[in-house]
């Protein structure tokens, strides 16, 4: 059951609707989602609608999300993975269930998904799968476990993500723990139908 009530479109102040319309207008309101990150009454969904509380924090926490989701230099399926590790680490189901599906149009395994969803690195991948899948989880892992600190596969990673491909994944795994959390603080349930 939600901790809190979906914030009412209607009833925004300014500075929320500004937040809202962004969020309906943006990359996320694509065709497979019509509307955006919306339910049928119009109310934003998942962490967006808790981002409404401040807008002027949830406002660039979107658009930081929106960068690492639509244009980051990470290969889609390995930003999946790194996603499925963090919600599966965290037990965030509402995580787990809305990239399973975008995991799944991508042609993810199922045994992958299967793995990340018990937070651990799948021992093997299927062919065709981006050469950073593996070091990108190794890292994600670490972080999510608090091995960073003088950690001798640091630079074997760095090298093998190069500098921009683990800051993307240091940012990725920051970003979906922290909507880990906002999502438990708020009690967001899982999306329900297909494209929820």
């Amino acid at each position: 059951m939600p901790r809190s009530e979906p914030h009412d479109p209607a009833s925004l102040n300014d500075a929320q609707r500004a937040l809202y319309h962004e969020l309906r207008s943006g990359p996320r309101a694509d065709p497979a989602r019509p509307g955006g990150p919306v339910d049928a009454d119009g109310r934003l969904t998942g962490p967006f609608d808790a981002m409404l509380h401040s807008p002027a924090v949830g406002a660039p926490l979107q658009r930081l999300g929106a960068a690492l989701r639509y244009e980051s230099g990470l290969d889609d399926q390995v930003r999946e993975m790194v996603v499925l590790l963090v919600a599966g680490h965290h037990d965030c189901a509402y995580e787990r269930v809305a990239h399973e599906r975008i995991a799944r149009r991508l042609g993810m395994a199922e045994e992958t998904i299967a793995s990340l969803a018990a937070a651990r690195v799948p021992e093997a991948f299927a062919d065709g799968v981006d050469h950073t899948a593996a070091p990108a989880l190794e890292l994600a892992e670490r972080m999510l476990t608090g091995r960073l600190r003088d950690d001798p596969r640091l630079e074997d990673l760095r090298r093998a993500l190069g500098p921009a491909g683990a800051f993307e994944v240091s940012t990725l795994v920051g970003y979906y723990q922290t909507l880990a959390h906002q999502l438990a603080l708020f009690g967001v349930e899982p999306p329900d139908g297909p494209e929820a």
